[in-house]
């Protein structure tokens, strides 16, 4: 295959060259109330070919990977079709890596058989649905990827690497009349099917929830104090500020680049926001990324002050600046664009008990069941919230929907907890142009923030 690839990228014509070999198995299940609705393994190999020349790009994706001196010769020849006359072909210069990497795993899933999977998944599911009469149905969801892939660029590079993913989700739906509740756990990791076992006891409690929350009174709308736990705040930083810190869509947006300004204050010197695929161990983790950059820890904020972006080698290259390792793609099929890996709200120094203790009324929101962001505008939905009374955790709340401009609600929060977590979990991802779902992590410690703009009743 070394062969293959590095004759392939002699005598291109190109000014640079990069191929992406990628071979993944899968294997998903998804079980909805007494029903299987998937049971499926599935195995793709393929590849692509970026071309650059004259500052413009070229791209084939492939399966046929014995013909792949056609492929680069197909890119090629789309990069000089929309090349420019002394076009800029600006990529930040980057030491070409020889390496593998291969993952340590606790329990590797290929050892795992399906029928073994589907037996725990039922177990799963058969403590929600006997939990009690409310229950009205759940949903499960388990899936595990391995992928192999290779990376090579005609400066030289040539990097395999290897990768495993694993997630679970279990969804418990309780109703009352027309009084609907839903609460989900997720569990997953890079490290082994492990990850997703012995879930049992947190799986009954995410049942017991959603059965209380329907005696939950909706929340009295208004303007409050709010404390995030580590996987709403985590959320938060992500969907909210996380992308607009990747500079492809800074570049490409001149309002973004007057507001997302090197130096600019935006929050208290408490607060510290990085993203790195360095950070070991979670979904979003990598040694390379997609355009062989070797991964990196970014901060973001530092003190309050916004101090850095995420890149690719080109957006780094127009911007002036070096790159960060975020280049990624969810597969050959698709071209890397600027991508989070691990973003999260560093820890701070509050106690959780110190947090509340001064909060004469406000409510603590616990995990975003959902939400929406349009620049700098956010909404999410918590899935289980309570209200705070006297420095003291209260009753229990719903319909709990926070909204507001990320850049203020940045500079309203006055504590960060010591109490940092990471949302390894679940079966899902990240979206961007039409490219999902991508592995990441998100965290946070609790987190206050004052002034929150609360919907409810």
């Amino acid at each position: 295959m070394r062969n293959l690839i590095e004759g392939a990228l002699r005598s291109h014509g190109a000014d640079y060259i990069d191929i992406r070999i990628e071979d993944a198995a899968r294997t998903k299940i998804s079980l909805r109330g007494r029903g299987t609705d998937e049971l499926s393994v599935s195995r793709s190999m393929g590849g692509c070919v970026r071309a650059l020349a004259g500052g413009g790009w070229g791209f084939a994706s492939f399966n046929d990977i014995a013909n792949l001196k056609d492929h680069v010769a197909l890119a090629v020849s789309q990069a000089k079709l929309v090349s420019q006359a002394n076009g800029d072909s600006l990529l930040v210069p980057v030491e070409p890596v020889n390496d593998t990497v291969v993952p340590t795993l606790v329990v590797d899933p290929r050892s795992i058989s399906l029928a073994a999977k589907r037996e725990l998944l039922e177990e799963y599911n058969q403590i929600m649905l006997g939990y009690s009469p409310k229950i009205q149905t759940t949903t499960v969801r388990y899936r595990d990827t391995y992928s192999k892939k290779l990376f090579a660029n005609s400066e030289g590079a040539f990097i395999e690497q290897e990768h495993c993913d694993v997630g679970a989700s279990c969804t418990a739906i309780a109703r009352e009349g027309d009084n609907v509740q839903q609460m989900f756990i997720v569990a997953g990791g890079v490290d082994g099917y492990q990850s997703v076992q012995g879930q049992h006891d947190r799986v009954r409690d995410c049942a017991r929830r959603a059965v209380l929350n329907l005696d939950a009174a909706p929340a009295k709308a208004g303007q409050y104090t709010v404390v995030l736990d580590p996987a709403l705040a985590g959320t938060f930083v992500h969907e909210a500020f996380g992308h607009l810190s990747e500079s492809d869509f800074i570049y490409d947006n001149e309002t973004l680049r007057d507001i997302m300004v090197l130096g600019k204050q935006f929050g208290s010197p408490i607060l510290g926001i990085t993203d790195g695929a360095a950070a070991p161990g979670h979904r979003g983790s990598y040694r390379y990324d997609d355009e062989g950059v070797p991964a990196s820890l970014t901060p973001l904020i530092r003190e309050g002050v916004l101090v850095g972006r995420l890149h690719s080698r080109e957006t780094a290259g127009r911007m002036g600046e070096r790159p960060t390792g975020n280049a990624r793609a969810i597969n050959y099929r698709f071209r890397p664009i600027v991508r989070m890996t691990n973003t999260y709200i560093e820890n701070g120094r509050t106690s959780f008990e110190e947090m509340i203790s001064d909060i004469d009324e406000g409510i603590y929101a616990i995990q975003a069941y959902g939400g929406e962001t349009t620049m700098e505008m956010f909404t999410f939905s918590a899935m289980e919230a309570f209200m705070i009374r006297k420095g003291e955790i209260a009753e229990r709340v719903r319909n709990v929907v926070l909204t507001g401009n990320v850049f203020e609600t940045l500079m309203n929060i006055d504590a960060v907890g010591n109490d940092l977590a990471m949302n390894d979990g679940g079966t899902g991802g990240c979206g961007k142009g039409q490219q999902a779902p991508l592995s990441v992590s998100d965290g946070s410690p609790h987190i206050r923030i004052r002034n929150v703009v609360v919907g409810g009743d």
